[in-house]
């Protein structure tokens, strides 16, 4: 059961200034974060030129590749695919990747492997909205970071109305961190009810 709204926000309160803000995440440092403030005012950067070339992703190399060097940690997998977790409770009930286990990109997939994730995902996605205090799970695909398969399944908690849509992922770096526990038990619920259809939960 992940956690209800109201000890979202009790840990949130405690952790904010006396002012009531939290202390934001060094989100200003990325470079691919369009804001920036000027004079009072939060605008959008400018816009850089473009480059001769994509940039390098992480694991191009398989030999370098942190998922196939089993660097991520599996709370369930079957032969094709693995879901992996974060090494510590963050500030969003559940953050997850399932993950692909050949050494591929999103593109890459034939028909039978993009036809099991499509029903893997669905599963997935149920798994985590039968959680207690979980409003939605969203799914997101980013693939400039690592070239090796993976989609984020992101648990949102129900009743914070600001944190929804794509702006969780940024509540999930500026809220508190959650009880491991209950983390570690929602976890379990998910890795199981994957678990029922097909595949081993590691929890």
């Amino acid at each position: 059961m992940a956690e209800p709204a109201e000890d979202i926000h009790a840990r949130a309160v405690a952790a904010a200034g006396p002012d009531g803000r939290l202390p934001a995440p060094p989100l200003h440092e990325w470079e691919v974060f369009p804001w920036e403030a000027v004079d009072g005012r939060v605008v959008p950067r400018p816009l850089v030129a473009p480059v001769d070339a994509e940039p390098p992703r992480r694991g191009e190399d398989p030999g370098d590749c942190f998922l196939c060097g089993g660097g991520a940690t599996p709370i369930w997998e079957n032969d094709r695919w693995t879901l992996t977790r974060p090494d510590a409770p963050t500030g969003l009930p559940l953050v997850l990747w399932l993950n692909a286990k050949a050494h591929l990109d999103f593109a890459d997939m034939d028909d039978d492997l993009a036809a099991e994730f499509g029903v893997l995902a669905v599963r997935l996605c149920r798994a985590i909205e039968a959680l207690d205090g979980v409003g939605r799970a969203h799914v997101n695909r980013w693939g400039d970071g690592s070239a090796h398969l993976h989609t984020w399944f992101v648990a949102r908690p129900a009743r914070l109305p600001q944190v929804l849509g794509s702006y969780a992922v940024e509540w999930d770096e500026i809220l508190p961190p959650g009880p491991r526990d209950v983390w570690l038990a929602d976890l379990a619920a998910v890795a199981r009810a994957l678990a029922a259809h097909s595949g081993r939960s590691h929890l």
